[in-house]
């Protein structure tokens, strides 16, 4: 995973938790600043600040990584699923073409 997504991802559980980019880097012990470079994806965190950030977010590893990891797919999975609920049968059987069309040309 490179660090922009990374970033991302962590911006993303911060956020979906509502808290405050001070409020995290309070609970990870680490300095605002840096959360703000790491969530930019100009720094990538040790393994040590990485484990305190998901322990202050109250998220898994495999939740941050799962674009990246097998074990992730489920996470993927129930957003995809999620936001196909919300859609007519119209319109998931069109997204369900895209998908196939897009798999067809990754071969």
């Amino acid at each position: 995973m490179d660090k922009v997504e990374l970033g991302k991802a962590l911006r993303e559980a911060r956020t979906g938790r509502s808290l405050t980019q001070e409020q995290l880097a309070e609970l990870a012990d680490i300095g605002v600043m840096y959360l703000g470079e790491i969530e930019r994806g100009k720094k990538m965190p040790s393994l040590k600040i990485f484990i305190k950030l998901i322990e202050a977010l109250d998220v898994s590893a495999d939740y941050i990584l799962r674009n990246e990891l097998s074990s992730g797919k489920d996470y993927v999975f129930d957003e995809i699923t999620q936001m196909l609920a919300g859609l007519s049968p119209k319109q998931r059987k069109c997204i369900a073409e895209m998908i196939a069309v897009y798999v067809a040309n990754q071969q």
